[in-house]
């Protein structure tokens, strides 16, 4: 049905565009901010429910959510997601706020902000992906009456799904397993 020569390029061409890195990619979708292996969920484990998911915002002042809400009660630990210089810690319209900027993730760099929260750490500070930052602060939201910590992530003043720092794998769900059934 097709050449050899044809198939060849096709597999070629598949084989290049696998090799091309997400964030190098060309426009058809956000490119994925590079952060390395490291970076982690804030809450858990195991993976915690995304209560609310990004939703863009279709102009800089239009209604979106500027980040995802992550299931998490009062009192949780808050980790890093990713290695940074804490940049920001205290309060923002009554709630306390946490912003950590991640360097070498261009200009301007990367932050991840997260919110509301109690900071357990100081403006200036160096963490590592996975240190404890912070505790999910009392301050629900109507959509996660049992609480949720908002993440966020921005470049500059440019909103960013924060889910994109995650390696794939850790978006992955882990595979089903099947238990027997008793008293069939």
């Amino acid at each position: 049905m097709y050449s050899t020569a044809f198939a060849l390029a096709l597999s070629v061409l598949a084989a290049t565009a696998a090799a091309v890195p997400p964030a190098a990619r060309p426009p058809g979708g956000p490119p994925r901010p590079v952060v390395g292996a490291t970076a982690v969920w804030p809450v858990g484990p195991p993976r915690p429910v995304v209560v609310r998911g990004w939703e863009p915002p279709a102009s800089a002042y239009g209604p979106g959510h500027r980040g995802v809400d992550l299931a998490a009660p009062p009192g949780t630990g808050v980790r890093a997601a990713a290695g940074g210089r804490v940049s920001f810690a205290g309060p923002v319209a009554g709630r306390g706020v946490l912003s950590v900027t991640l360097p070498g993730t261009g200009t301007p760099p990367l932050r991840t902000t997260y919110e509301p929260v109690r900071p357990l750490v100081r403006p200036g500070a160096e963490v590592a992906a996975g240190q404890l930052v912070a505790v999910v602060a009392a301050g629900a939201r109507p959509h996660c009456a049992a609480g949720c910590l908002h993440w966020g992530l921005r470049r500059g003043d440019v909103y960013l799904n924060p889910l994109s720092l995650l390696p794939p794998p850790l978006l992955r769900r882990p595979p089903s397993r099947l238990l027997p059934v008793r008293g069939a």
